[in-house]
């Protein structure tokens, strides 16, 4: 390689491996073009008061002296902010660090000569293609009134308004639907042109040598043409003759038509993406909780565990393949989505980081099967993550242990050994079922020990817990590794600990709230 292709390919890897401007790129292009960033609706919200304050000022200067702030404001800061952000978005439109190492590497690989020509190539059709599109041009115009010495120019602040589209995204679905008929559209488009032209040609030539009329030059049919098929009807032109009035007719109904045709593709376009728009809100929700508890499956027990966990304040997702079950999850104001929870892909598609956000997976799907696929994609995901199945067949047992199932439960074994307990001993069987049955109120609760609590709580005495209306079943210890059942009053907690309680809704409440004004 020449001197120019050395340094070319160098400082494409040094670009490649700065961590710093790699996670710089990282936030402008979320920022720019991701709507799941949790900071972007905020750069949406401060642009989109920047474009109306613009066109505010324009449309004040109409009859109002100047005042020189506002000029200044709108000719110079707001440019210069738009002018920032075009400039974000040319950077991140295309990795072009990326572009030369893939040629380079490609070119080693076959073993001949770094085509540094190809690869700039590339780089700057990569780049033509961003400013080239319509959004880009929409914004380099909206730059344009920062040459303000050209008057006319100012013109271009309304282009500012166009910016919307980019920051709301109700227009990007509103896109998007429209979009996926682009078929029907352009087939719309093409009847409307024809019928268009050959109204004009018609009407002008049937109406121009009528001194009468006011269609007098092509532009005149062509503008009657337009104001007649959209069914607006001005009335400032109009034919006179009769065979003119026999055009207008047959150009009204085909206005009606292509006011019904054009109705029907927009409604049955929403129709086919409503539950796409519904399934991208609910991402986007999923994605601002902190912590999940993931139920795959939905059924009656899926149902109920979800009630159970919702009460106690825990943030419940729902994901099952069949669109049917999750159609009756959300009846049931569930956060449900129809996806398969045995696809990586589905997964991926919630945009949701496992490691911080899904604090327990519960598999309850319909089959041992379901769930052993299930639990491997999970698990292959995050190693660390809790899974809790539902046992179906017991010879299956080994085959969730396998796929890495923290806990597995077993219908039959818990209901063989719930008869023994009610048949030995039936009020300790009453006590248990007033303890999960939903109207008591009464519920097992966790409270984790945070590092905040763990420099004023150092024993189980220090919880102040003993005769109150809360009572301690148990610490999940994390110095000992194991669960501690009724622990003594001296018992060592650390950070990391979890505390198991039972108690009313109301009094864990308080209690929570008691136990953090303890530790100010």
């Amino acid at each position: 390689m020449n001197l120019f292709s050395r340094a070319l390919v160098d400082g494409a890897y040094a670009l490649e491996s700065s961590e710093g401007l790699r996670g710089t790129r990282h936030h402008v292009d979320n920022l720019m073009n991701n709507a799941g960033y949790r900071y972007k609706r905020y750069f949406d919200l401060f642009m989109m008061v920047l474009i109306l304050s613009s066109v505010f000022i324009l449309i004040r200067d109409v009859k109002f002296q100047q005042n020189d702030f506002l000029a200044v404001f709108n000719n110079y800061i707001i440019s210069f902010i738009f002018l920032i952000e075009y400039l974000m978005r040319f950077w991140v439109s295309s990795d072009s660090a990326r572009i030369i190492i893939d040629q380079y590497e490609k070119d080693v690989l076959l073993q001949r000569n770094f085509r540094v020509g190809r690869a700039v190539m590339k780089v700057l059709y990569a780049k033509w293609r961003y400013m080239s599109s319509l959004a880009a041009i929409i914004d380099l115009l909206a730059i344009m009134p920062f040459f303000h010495e050209l008057r006319l120019l100012r013109l271009f602040i309304i282009f500012r308004v166009f910016k919307l589209f980019r920051y709301a995204q109700n227009m990007h679905h509103f896109g998007a639907i429209l979009a996926s008929k682009k078929f029907e559209l352009l087939t719309l488009f093409t009847f409307v042109g024809l019928t268009i032209f050959v109204a004009s040609v018609m009407i002008y030539v049937m109406e121009a040598l009528n001194p009468d009329s006011k269609v007098n030059t092509l532009f005149d049919a062509l503008y009657w043409s337009v104001v007649t098929i959209s069914t607006v009807g001005y009335g400032d032109v109009v034919p006179v003759s009769g065979e003119g009035k026999i055009v207008a007719l047959i150009v009204i109904v085909s206005g009606v038509a292509v006011l019904a045709f054009a109705t029907s593709i927009v409604v049955s376009a929403f129709t086919e993406k409503l539950d796409d728009i519904r399934d991208g809100k609910l991402i986007q929700e999923l994605q601002k909780l902190k912590h999940i508890y993931l139920i795959c499956g939905y059924g009656t027990v899926a149902q109920q565990t979800a009630s159970k966990l919702r009460r106690m304040g825990r943030e419940v997702v729902i994901l099952d393949a069949d669109a049917s079950k999750i159609a009756e999850a959300r009846r049931h104001h569930d956060l449900a989505l129809a996806f398969d929870p045995a696809s990586l892909e589905s997964i991926g598609q919630l945009g949701i980081n496992p490691v911080r956000q899904i604090r327990a997976v519960i598999l309850l799907g319909d089959t041992d099967v379901e769930n052993v696929y299930t639990a491997l994609t999970l698990r292959s995901i995050n190693k660390e993550l809790r899974i809790l199945s539902l046992l179906h067949d017991k010879k299956h047992r080994r085959k969730l242990e396998s796929a890495g199932v923290n806990d597995i439960v077993y219908a039959q074994e818990l209901i063989g050994k719930l008869s023994r307990e009610y048949s030995d001993q039936p009020i300790a069987f009453e006590a248990l079922h007033a303890l999960r049955a939903e109207q008591s109120g009464v519920v097992i609760d966790e409270i984790l020990v945070d590092e905040r609590m763990a420099r004023f709580i150092q024993s189980v005495q220090d919880l102040k817990i003993r005769g109150g209306r809360i009572i301690l079943l148990g610490v999940e210890s994390r110095r000992e590794q194991r669960f501690v059942f009724n622990p003594a009053s001296d018992f060592a907690l650390g950070e990391g600990d979890m505390l198991v309680v039972i108690g009313e809704n109301a009094m864990l409440h308080e209690y929570r709230i008691d136990l953090h004004k303890a530790v100010h």
